[in-house]
């Protein structure tokens, strides 16, 4: 077996001297180096920008959703949007172990998800069994490749896989929002309602304590009223996330007319920025987890309302983000309960 680069340079394609990440496409041959480990994939969760921008395309057809999959993997040897430039992530089945990772704790059949995007992972599809639109999920017959810097999760045991592949599909959400938010700070969540917004709205109500606030941006009012009953916000409003000025006063309404510490985005539509920096108080956090994120309309638009904020991009890992994500799981019923009803 050849060595090749741990961060999978020696699978790029074209433009040669770039990360795979970046590479238009790479090469998904499953003959594995002996830094590679190799998977059988069961799942896709394409990240939820991505698949709506697919979604939309195809006018919601789902032959032509699997069309559009099977056309970019076909091209680029990656799920990659080539809109939104995102991917997201699978499960499967370890298949095979190059020699020179043998010293892991891993083994041939061992059921894991990969926690580095598939914008950047070798993907071989030879079927695509089923799409679920409604939780942004493909099933297929396939393989994948990790890299030996490649990041992954064993499936745990106790809970379904399905359950676990839909919490860590966001894990890096709620890690970041533990390390970021600290007792007492008020907490901006924009799409509260979906996978990500929940779990960083029940991590912040964790961290903020009893005099923290913590508010939750939503579209619909049953969706307000739930994340209330849940527990998972102080205070809900409903607006527009792509209307920041009625973003900016209904979140000053809700936080005694101050400027909020932190703002969170999980919104998976474009041309929020503004809505996440304008209530954020000098010297506060704008955390975009949200893959629809433009980082020069965030940069610019900061500067032209003369936001001194600390901008974060949503970095999918953090140390220990599985195991917080997973955690959160397990001891919120109320939480592993909306994801089983929704998610699997």
């Amino acid at each position: 077996m050849k060595k090749g680069c741990k961060y999978g340079s020696h699978r790029v394609v074209e433009p040669k001297g770039v990360l795979t990440q970046a590479a238009y496409k790479i090469d998904n041959d499953m003959n594995i180096y002996s830094n590679e480990i190799l998977v059988d994939v069961q799942s896709l969760n394409i990240d939820s920008a991505s698949f709506t921008q697919i979604e939309e395309e195809a006018g919601g057809d789902i032959e032509k959703i699997k069309s559009k999959i099977l056309e970019i993997v076909g091209e680029r040897g990656k799920q990659q949007n080539p809109v939104t430039g995102s991917g997201g992530m699978f499960i499967g089945t370890v298949a095979a172990i190059g020699e020179d990772l043998k010293d892991r704790d891993l083994k041939v059949g061992d059921k894991i998800a990969s926690l580095v995007s598939l914008s950047l992972t070798p993907l071989k599809i030879e079927k695509i069994i089923d799409v679920k639109p409604e939780i942004d999920r493909v099933d297929i017959k396939g393989q994948a490749i990790l890299f030996e810097s490649g990041i992954y999760a064993k499936l745990p045991k106790d809970m379904p896989e399905n359950l676990a592949l839909a919490a860590l599909d966001v894990a890096g959400a709620p890690a970041q929002t533990a390390k970021l938010v600290k007792p007492g700070q008020s907490v901006l969540v924009l799409g509260a309602a979906g996978k990500s917004g929940m779990l960083c709205c029940y991590e912040a109500m964790k961290r903020v304590g009893p005099t923290g606030n913590v508010i939750a941006l939503v579209r619909k009012q049953h969706q307000a009223d739930n994340l209330v009953k849940w527990g998972f916000c102080h205070k809900a409003i409903l607006s527009d996330a792509q209307k920041p000025v009625d973003v900016l006063n209904k979140t000053l309404e809700a936080n005694n007319g101050k400027d909020i510490d932190i703002s969170i985005s999980c919104v998976n539509i474009p041309n929020t920025e503004m809505s996440c920096i304008l209530p954020v108080k000098d010297d506060g956090v704008v955390y975009f987890f949200s893959m629809a994120t433009s980082f020069t309309k965030a940069a610019l638009g900061a500067e032209g309302v003369g936001k001194d904020v600390t901008m974060i991009i949503g970095n999918g890992y953090t140390k220990g983000h599985a195991e917080i994500t997973l955690q959160e799981i397990r001891e919120s019923e109320t939480l592993r309960k909306i994801f089983e009803e929704k998610y699997i």
